[in-house]
């Protein structure tokens, strides 16, 4: 089996954990399975100097400078590995075979990229070696040193697995893999056993940081990628596994929508009222295909066939909350949702979107957004010209 190892800054932060990291590796290779290592910055180490640059430095020499993190724990993990009898090679930016390349733009040059990673995929098999990859940084063509952003390493990670034609890709870090809530916050918090790629990229874009939003993107069928914390000491078994890949898909809901509208009295700011509203829908057994909520009401998109049924048991709640004043039924509504593992990575992605149906006069009704959707509601006679005109939009 190949596996590309990324190991973070704290699953490196010393010497007993470098050790430990070592150790873990020489024991896949003991077992046959080829492995691959891309390794953070030592502990907080890009902290460090991108605090120490009190200056205005070049955008060249910033990133000469924070890749001394990297450079340096690649280093360490060779002579670590080394000194357990495997044969080892570090890469960084300007080796000979360093895989990751970046166009004039700073982002990855795909071709060039995957023609590299696949030579190297190919020297570690035929001569038997661990090559050691810093995480996060890149080169352009010109041989200038670039980085990939935020959780470079990650990224880095996962897009060689995916052009090195990786088994699996772990993500060795200080986390037990992806918990059912934050455990310094939440009681009897516990691991996940497996998570979809869409799952986990909504809870990265909205605080869990246990992958990289960026990282995901490269993440295909089958390579496996999975989250261990780095004490397990185990490359092979444990943790989280992520599961599927996304899906570019500009899709056209079969069947109406009715859009119904609760007022009140700054509704956001009466906490249950939505749960209060959701409930009760629920209990009826009705779905709530989608919800946004303003200052002042709270708007669901349920079946049509649905409507009535929905309208009288949410005027119900009305009579009975002081805070809310009417309902009202909004009919023969579609939607079409857009749907993208890079959405969130790509600037003006809504108003892209939305400008040819402004453009042509469609209505829209409501825009809801997630991290890797777009909902566009609008009218129902409306929905094959709004359809064709998002699919001509390049995402």
């Amino acid at each position: 089996m190949r596996v590309v190892a990324k190991f973070g800054g704290t699953s490196l932060g010393n010497g007993d954990r470098v050790n430990r990291a070592a150790d873990s590796v020489a024991a896949a290779v003991e077992a046959g399975h080829e492995v691959a290592i891309v390794a953070s910055a030592m502990g907080s180490t890009t902290d460090f100097l991108l605090d120490a640059i009190s200056f205005e430095a070049e955008e060249a020499d910033r990133a000469e400078i924070v890749s001394m993190g990297e450079r340096t724990s690649v280093r360490m993990l060779k002579a670590a590995l080394a000194a357990r009898g495997v044969d080892s090679r570090f890469f960084e930016p300007g080796s000979e075979g360093w895989p990751v390349i970046t166009d004039e733009r700073g982002e990855v040059d795909v071709e060039e990229t995957t023609r590299r990673a696949k030579a190297l995929a190919d020297a570690m098999s035929q001569e038997d070696f661990v090559p050691v990859i810093t995480g996060f940084l890149a080169q352009d063509h010109a041989g200038n040193v670039t980085t990939l952003g935020r959780g470079g390493s990650d990224t880095t990670a996962v897009m060689l697995g995916n052009y090195m034609s990786a088994d699996e890709v772990v993500i060795v870090t200080d986390v037990e893999g992806v918990m059912t809530g934050d455990p310094t916050v939440v009681e009897g918090a516990r691991n996940v056993g497996e998570i979809t790629v869409d799952e986990l990229r909504n809870l990265s874009f909205r605080g869990a940081e246990v992958v990289a939003p960026s990282a995901l993107a490269y993440k295909k069928e089958p390579m496996d990628v999975r989250v261990v914390h780095y004490q397990h000491g185990d490359l092979l078994t444990g943790g989280t596994h992520i599961e599927g890949q996304f899906q570019n898909l500009i899709d056209l809901r079969d069947g109406k929508l009715s859009c119904i509208t609760v007022a009140g009295r700054a509704v956001r700011n009466q906490p249950g009222v939505l749960a209060e509203l959701s409930t009760a829908l629920a209990e009826a057994d009705i779905n709530i295909d989608g919800v946004s909520s303003g200052m002042d009401s709270v708007t669901f998109y349920v079946d049509a066939a649905r409507a009535e049924e929905a309208e009288t048991i949410l005027h119900d709640a009305v009579v009975e909350d002081e805070v809310l004043s009417s309902v009202t039924v909004d009919s023969d509504i579609a939607v079409i949702r857009v749907t993208g593992g890079g959405l969130p990575n790509e600037p003006g992605v809504i108003y892209r979107t939305l400008t040819p149906l402004a453009d042509e006069r469609v209505t829209i009704h409501d825009v809801i957004s997630s991290a890797t959707s777009v909902a566009v509601f609008v009218d129902w006679d409306a929905r094959e010209e709004a359809l064709e005109l998002i699919q001509s939009v390049e995402f």
